[in-house]
């Protein structure tokens, strides 16, 4: 049974009623020392989910390079795969090029599509890696190289025949590369609530951007999600892809707001609580955070799947303390 045909609460803890999430950090690559992208963060996510009743956590696959030429120019997909890709181009992106990271790129994209195709088969699907929103169809920048946002939307009007979705992204950095892709499909709705001083400072145009003016606190960032949701489900779409990107939170050396951990709480419950009513599939990628010391990054991501648990299995999951096995 799908879990969206039923408000009711689902307590049975066989296999078949936790919540089904991909992750891909199997797949390492090398970094220069002092980097500033939190890889770490991946695998300290999934070791600590992986210590609840709650979920199933599989490895993703990788995606086709077919699947990702669907979304984007095919010299852009072919150079960054054989490495022949210009310099710059790289450096904009913020990774050094390497095997390695072409395997966790297209493992993080195929990650994405497994978790769409969860959600529409049970009403929820996760990844514990995506959201890479900053991804053009020709380019890529800030630590996005393809676009997994896209690319599954994509996959799943070719495959099962989805024709309108919406992307709900509530990373701190507006998805300028999604907003792009999709300026001109009237069937993808693209909301994107975002820090208006903040990265990236040219900004696209997405179906509904909501700018937010530093040290934006809880009530205030919750003030302008309601009314900008109402415009989600009055869309009607057949799918949403949630950007759950915890970069929000005042301890986030990159995000310039001042959300706390129970505000990122009550948005994620707007956002499911609102698909789940509605019976709109909701697959959910974690996005960016960049809090010190980074098990705040972890324990704000893990609460997004931890909400999750409560909304559509009716459990009282709650987030606990970080307790994470030694390294």
């Amino acid at each position: 049974m799908n879990f969206l045909e039923s408000n009711a609460p689902l307590h049975d803890k066989r296999k078949k009623n936790r919540l089904q999430l991909r992750y891909c950090d199997q797949h390492d690559f090398p970094l220069p020392d002092q980097h500033k992208f939190p890889l770490e963060k991946y695998r300290l996510l999934r070791e600590y989910l992986q210590q609840s009743e709650w979920f199933d956590l599989e490895p993703g696959t990788l995606a086709s390079a077919d699947a990702v030429r669907e979304v984007h120019e095919a010299s852009y997909v072919d150079g960054f795969l054989d490495g022949s890709l210009d310099p710059a181009v790289m450096r904009r992106i913020g990774f050094p090029w390497s095997r390695e990271l072409v395997t966790r790129t297209l493992a993080s994209a195929g990650s994405t599509i497994l978790a769409m195709e969860t959600a529409l088969a049970r009403g929820f699907g996760g990844t514990l890696a995506g959201g890479t929103h900053h991804a053009f169809r020709d380019r890529g920048a800030g630590f996005c190289v393809f676009n997994d946002l896209a690319i599954a939307i994509t996959w799943a009007r070719k495959q099962f025949g989805i024709r309108r979705a919406a992307i709900v992204d509530l990373d701190v950095h507006q998805g300028d590369g999604t907003a792009a892709i999709f300026e001109h499909d009237r069937d993808v709705f693209t909301l994107s609530l975002h820090g208006a001083r903040n990265f990236p400072f040219r900004k696209q145009e997405s179906s509904l951007d909501i700018e937010l003016a530093d040290e934006t606190g809880d009530d205030g960032y919750l003030e302008k999600l309601e009314p900008a949701l109402e415009r989600i489900w009055g869309f009607e779409p057949e799918l949403i892809l949630y950007q759950s990107g915890v970069d929000g939170l005042r301890s986030d050396t990159l995000g310039r707001l001042a959300l706390s951990l129970s505000g990122l709480r009550r948005r994620d419950r707007l956002v499911m609580e609102g698909a789940r009513q509605r019976a709109i599939p909701l697959a959910v990628t974690i996005g960016g955070g960049y809090s010190h010391p980074i098990e705040r990054t972890v324990e704000a991501h893990a609460q997004t799947f931890l909400t999750a648990a409560e909304v559509y299995l009716g459990t009282d999951a709650g987030i606990q303390p970080i307790s994470l096995p030694d390294p």
